[in-house]
């Protein structure tokens, strides 16, 4: 188009003077059919004409696959992302390109752009983002074994497809909390984008005037690990997460109601994932779409996971106490005599405590504790001590912590009864409690001292589930046998009967 000043000249020249286009072309170096053009012009509107794309003829039809790999790409770490000549390259291998690497490259560097500006742009409500989730607990009552108690259960919920997975804990601790998001992650094959909580203590460990959050250091890992976006709602605001406080209800009212008689939490968690995946099978309340296939579009956007699992534990260097125990959130737990008064590692996880040196050697390991329950002892590391030591044991504060059964017992003993009964501890108590053994000592102790050889076959019967055998009575009249005397006086009784003679 020509600039604004030539068209007033032609305009003026042609229609106000009345001078021919060719003249007015001649002088402005102009072709004389622009002139005429511009001269009698009508309509000035400003005319919105599509930009025209040339296509490509080679280009055209791998646009989409190039689409689909920068996308997939787009979830996985920078490092692991590939190159545009990676993509140029699978072009050639996969679908036989023929066209050059400098488009592949343009194309997808002009692509990368545009995607990233459209997700950098894209200001949705966290509800409608495909991969994007919301977490926090719930609790329940449960019989678990043989008592009732009321147990949480997190659950991980996506406010796009309206699904969710969830998994029953004995606590509400770090750890637990950690290995549940864990466990969701690793089964589902990727990690959400975003993830909002709410101020779970679990994960923030105080909340600045500012409004940012000082995070627990192993939630702080976790996320490095996971590479995820964490969005926290703010105080008093648990409508900001209603979509996951919806689903702990619904999870609670249709699947953990009325109570579940539970021996094993590994057990039942692992009926879970499938319980969850199945309530899919109905239609999205507003969106009129199956929720499993609402969800697939979930799981296309998760991100990618690392190539290790997390390891959801802490450490605490504790003290252990003259009786060698040490205190975790107090709880008591056994480590050895030989660390009494001395400082050790203790390694927490969510299902156990590794109790190390500080040098990270295993001493001793414990389930861990919850509930009433208030102490774990592992009574190995005592017993062979004492076992080399016999004649000592009543001295020590190991023997205090004996059950009164095995006090009363060892009191009784000679010396090397002590040590082979205690030698016999110390081996079958390697996994094991004191409850079947002492179970398996009063049994033996009912016709008096028993020998440890009793002891030892009553608690293999047990174990072995038969229980203690009761003698055998006979069946039956079974005459009695005389007494045997010496001499042949029996004989002429014999044959008194017969009739014989001497």
């Amino acid at each position: 188009m020509l600039a604004v000043a030539e068209i007033n000249y032609i305009r003026h020249e042609a229609n106000k003077k009345g001078r021919a286009y060719s003249k007015i072309a001649k002088q402005m170096n102009r072709d004389s059919r622009t002139v005429q053009k511009y001269a009698e012009m009508d309509d000035f509107n400003l005319q919105e004409k599509p930009k025209q794309i040339r296509k490509a003829r080679v280009m055209e039809p791998v646009k989409p696959i190039l689409d689909q790999w920068i996308k997939e790409d787009l979830n996985k770490k920078k490092k692991f992302r590939r190159t545009a000549q990676r993509l140029f390259t699978q072009l050639v291998e996969e679908y036989q390109f023929t066209g050059s690497s400098r488009s592949v490259r343009q194309y997808v560097s002009q692509r990368k752009h545009q995607l990233a500006e459209t997700s950098d742009a894209a200001a949705l409500p966290l509800e409608t983002r495909p991969g994007s989730a919301q977490v926090d607990f719930g609790e329940a009552p449960f019989k678990y074994q043989g008592e009732s108690v009321t147990l949480p259960f997190l659950v991980l919920s996506f406010p796009y497809s309206n699904t969710f997975y969830f998994q029953v804990f004995q606590s509400q601790n770090r750890e637990c909390f950690l290995e549940g998001l864990k466990r969701i992650f690793h089964y589902i094959g990727g990690v959400p984008k975003v993830i909002r909580f709410d101020n779970l203590s679990p994960a923030v460990k105080k909340i600045m005037p500012n409004g940012q959050r000082e995070l627990t250091e192993e939630f702080q890992n976790f996320v490095f690990h996971y590479d995820f976006e964490y969005e926290f709602c703010n105080p008093g605001s648990g409508n900001e997460k209603g979509h996951v406080e919806a689903m702990v209800k619904y999870v609670r009212n249709n699947f953990l109601l009325p109570e579940l008689q539970i021996h094993n939490l590994d057990q039942l968690n692992e009926t879970l994932w499938k319980k969850a995946e199945k309530d899919r099978e109905r239609p999205h309340y507003v969106k009129e779409t199956m929720l499993s296939e609402l969800y697939l579009a979930d799981k296309e956007h998760l991100l990618q996971l690392p190539a290790k699992e997390f390891d959801c534990i802490r450490y605490e260097r504790v003290k252990a106490d003259k009786y060698g125990y040490i205190r975790v959130e107090n709880k008591l737990y056994s480590t050895s005599p030989r660390f009494a008064k001395c400082m050790v590692l203790a390694k927490i996880s969510f299902d156990r405590v590794d109790i190390l040196t500080e040098e990270y050697e295993l001493i001793v390991q414990h389930p861990r504790l919850y509930g009433k329950e208030p102490k774990s002892v592992i009574w190995q590391p005592y017993l062979i001590l004492m076992a080399k030591r016999p004649t000592a044991i009543k001295y020590t504060s190991f023997y205090e912590q004996l059950p009164i059964e095995w006090q009363v017992y060892l009191s009784n003993c000679t010396v090397p009864e002590k040590q082979e009964a205690l030698q016999l501890l110390s081996v079958i108590l390697k996994n094991d409690d004191m409850k079947i053994p002492t179970q398996a000592l009063q049994l033996a102790s009912e016709n008096g001292h028993p020998a440890v050889d009793s002891i030892k076959q009553i608690y293999y019967q047990l174990m072995n589930g038969r229980g203690q055998r009761d003698t055998i009575q006979p069946k039956g009249f079974v005459p009695a046998v005389p007494t045997a005397t010496r001499g042949l006086a029996h004989y002429n009784e014999f044959f008194k009967g017969t009739g014989g003679h001497h």
